[in-house]
Formats: C-alpha cells, sequence, structure tokens
C-alpha cells in the first residue's frame, strides 16, 4: 500500500512545498544480556531510549550514530551493521525516518560532557523494558530490538554516502 505524503505539516527547505521526513539514526550495544539505554528529559517528562537523534545537514548516517552515541553515552561506537530502518508517525505528529545500526562499544570517555537532555546512561535487559514499556520514548525502542534479537542484518556497504557533482 503505498503511502500518502502528510501535506498538513509543510515546510519550505529551499525546494516548495513538499513534505520532509525527520531523518534520525539509533544504537543497539549489548553487553551480558543488556542495552545500552538512555533515561533522557522529553516533552518535561523522562522517558527510556536508545542513544539517538537527528542526522546533521552533510553527515553520513554512521557518522551521525557514532556521533550521538558518544554524545549520549560518553562511549565510542563502533557500527558493525544496520539492523533496522523504521518509518513512523510519533506522538508530536511529525514524520521520522530512524535508521537503527548495531555495533560494539570500543572505549568510554567517563569525562566527556554528555548531551544536556540525557539525565542516566543504563543497561537494561529486555524484560525490564518490556515491564517499563510506557516509559518508553516511543514503541520503536522495543520494535528495534525484537528485530535486531529476530537477525535483521544489513551489512554497512548498503549504506552509502555519496559525493555527487
Amino acid at each position: 500500500m503505498p503511502l500518502q505524503e502528510d501535506r498538513t505539516k509543510t515546510q519550505d527547505h529551499g525546494h516548495g512545498d513538499r513534505w520532509h521526513p525527520h531523518v534520525t539514526v539509533a544504537c543497539i550495544a549489548k553487553r551480558d544480556g543488556k542495552y545500552l539505554m538512555v533515561r533522557e528529559c522529553y516533552r518535561g517528562g523522562s522517558v527510556i531510549n536508545q542513544p539517538a537523534g537527528h542526522v546533521e545537514q552533510e553527515e553520513s548516517l554512521i557518522e551521525a550514530v557514532i556521533r550521538e552515541t558518544l554524545e549520549e553515552t560518553g562511549w565510542e561506537f563502533e557500527p558493525n551493521y544496520l539492523s533496522g530502518i523504521y518509518q513512523f508517525v510519533a506522538g508530536n505528529d511529525e514524520t521520522y525516518m530512524r535508521f537503527t545500526f548495531y555495533g560494539e562499544l570500543i572505549a568510554l570517555n567517563k569525562n566527556y560532557s554528555l548531551d544536556p537532555a540525557i539525565e542516566e546512561v543504563m543497561w537494561l535487559d529486555r524484560s525490564t523494558l518490556e515491564n517499563n514499556s510506557e516509559h518508553l520514548r516511543s514503541q520503536v525502542v522495543l520494535k528495534c530490538i525484537t528485530d535486531f534479537e529476530n537477525g535483521n542484518r544489513l551489512p554497512l556497504n548498503c549504506v552509502q554516502q555519496l559525493d555527487l557533482p
């Protein structure tokens, strides 16, 4: 079924009246049966999320997930593969395209100054996340973990940053 563009939320980015989704990345890192997660301030409340955030202009998806993981957790992250691409409309009625990467944590920079919205970096197992699903930033968090656990894996060479003339 083809998706229809949401023309109620138009933004002019120099391209006229076209709909534009928010492009985001997320990190999945797992150790000893637990996932690296953050508790962050969002819309006046506290929610649980994977380290995640928006892709910045002229930044590749891979560069973005490395940067966001460092900014939100202090961990240096090395993506191993893409585990999912998700298009969804969030609670703010905005459309998001989320690229979720699984990878390894290389080193923790304990002196790194985390993003001000981050309240806590933590390790949580799946059952704890399920039992606290009402505190997740979005149900996409569990969907990403489910897909990872089900073996979704696309090689990183499927994600390419092209510098075209």
